[in-house]
């Protein structure tokens, strides 16, 4: 790998870990403030709309500075949010401006890849990047998880510290510090040479530019497979995160601080997906994967069905003074199948979006509409989400539905690949 591929790869572990940290300090927050319970995938919402209504300019933003220091202004924003949650800034409105900082940082992320690297190198390229940010979200959900626990709890009733009153809080302070050490690391990737025109003094040729580089991806027969089905899991997976911890707490009675272990537990899944694609999968076989999106939509459909009332009461085991209870070390290697399916998939359809993305348009232009695609389907989810919350439905089922929907939307899309391999010489494509 070239000269500053690790800086960055550094950079996107310490502001990965951040974002996860940050995500239970917000819903901690939130509980902080009685928020009711449809009001968390609302948090997330906030969040991702700045991805959806920026689409058209970050792209063009990412392309018009060097993107270290795009990446510096991100992490600059994201701790900006949390010191407005801190100041008692609704967590909603704060958690918004820091997925504003995540808007812009997404395209600078993967864009400086293709800046850096040949094509043969993005499959190993985006292992790299997407093991350093399922360990950093191992990692910073753990941490998060710790710092609104009650031990963090009982220290800041005694601390008696200015503007941390209670754990989320000082969970909060923590994140923004990480951010900032992201920020100080931008500082020090090396500058790619890339060039491309500014285009942000010219916003309606930026919106029209934004349309055709749209319609250029889902006309392109190997990056519309691409880009459905990352559309597809990314919005997937961010509900998912919530209804993880909302079906830890149903099926399992774990706590916040508790769950977030287990989304920790599924970023180890993620990290050895990722690990074994990047070893097994060249970029010409990346569309052979797409199988593996039903399986992650069928063993979503079997975590909905799994709860401690399946166990002996008193089943565990004894490690020393520690018990852990069987419920919770059989949960284990089901959430680690589900990410590492997951992360076995994600990887070659990122590397093939990425390289055909960079192909027919520009990095961040590319960029910018996969976040556009995922982002958009993240608030569709979200929405049904919220509102099958409001109606009261079991989380079990809530999950059923989400899993028979990716095994459908895939299996439309393996159709698709299919036909599409009839018409046109995709490895050609791969090629070019």
């Amino acid at each position: 790998m070239k000269k500053g591929f690790y800086t960055i790869i550094a950079a996107q572990f310490v502001s990965s870990l951040a974002d996860n940290a940050l995500l239970i300090a917000a819903i901690a927050m939130l509980a902080v403030v009685h928020s009711a319970p449809w009001i968390t995938p609302l948090l997330q919402i906030f969040f991702t709309i700045s991805y959806v209504v920026l689409a058209p300019f970050v792209g063009a933003f990412a392309d018009a500075l060097q993107k270290r220091h795009v990446m510096f202004i991100s992490n600059a924003l994201k701790a900006a949010g949390c010191a407005m949650m801190i100041a008692g800034v609704h967590p909603m409105i704060a958690y918004g401006v820091v997925g504003l900082g995540a808007a812009a940082y997404s395209p600078a992320k993967y864009g400086i890849l293709t800046e850096l690297l040949p094509p043969q190198k993005l499959i190993p390229a985006n292992a790299w990047l997407e093991s350093a940010t399922v360990g950093s979200t191992i990692l910073g959900t753990v941490i998060g998880g710790a710092l609104v626990s009650q031990v963090v709890t009982r220290w800041v009733s005694h601390a008696h510290l200015p503007f941390v009153s209670t754990a989320a809080h000082a969970a909060l302070f923590a994140v923004m510090l990480i951010y900032a050490s992201a920020a100080v690391i931008n500082v020090f990737i090396p500058d790619t040479g890339a060039r491309y025109p500014n285009l942000l003094n010219e916003p309606t040729k930026l919106v029209h530019d934004f349309s055709r580089c749209f319609k250029v991806l889902w006309k392109d027969k190997l990056a519309q497979i691409a880009l459905w089905v990352t559309t597809l899991l990314w919005g997937a997976a961010v509900t998912l995160q919530l209804l993880v911890l909302k079906w830890a707490d149903a099926n399992l009675g774990l706590s916040l601080s508790k769950a977030a272990v287990l989304q920790g537990v599924t970023g180890v899944g993620i990290a050895l997906g990722a690990a074994a694609a990047s070893a097994w999968i060249m970029l010409r076989q990346s569309l052979k994967v797409l199988p593996v999106g039903v399986l992650i939509g069928a063993v979503a459909v079997a975590m909905a069905f799994y709860n401690k009332d399946m166990f002996p009461a008193g089943a565990g085991v004894h490690f020393g003074p520690l018990f852990a209870p069987a419920y919770i070390l059989m949960a284990y290697p089901l959430m680690i199948a589900l990410g590492g399916l997951s992360g076995f998939f994600i990887v070659p359809m990122n590397a093939i979006l990425q390289h055909r993305g960079a192909t027919l348009l520009s990095a961040g232009h590319s960029i910018a509409v996969q976040n556009f695609n995922q982002n958009l389907a993240v608030l569709a989810m979200l929405g049904a989400y919220a509102l099958l919350l409001t109606t009261n439905v079991p989380v079990q089922w809530i999950i059923v539905v989400f899993g028979v929907f990716v095994c459908l939307m895939m299996a439309l899309a393996m159709r698709r690949h299919t036909r599409n391999e009839r018409e046109t010489d995709l490895v050609a494509l791969v090629e070019e």
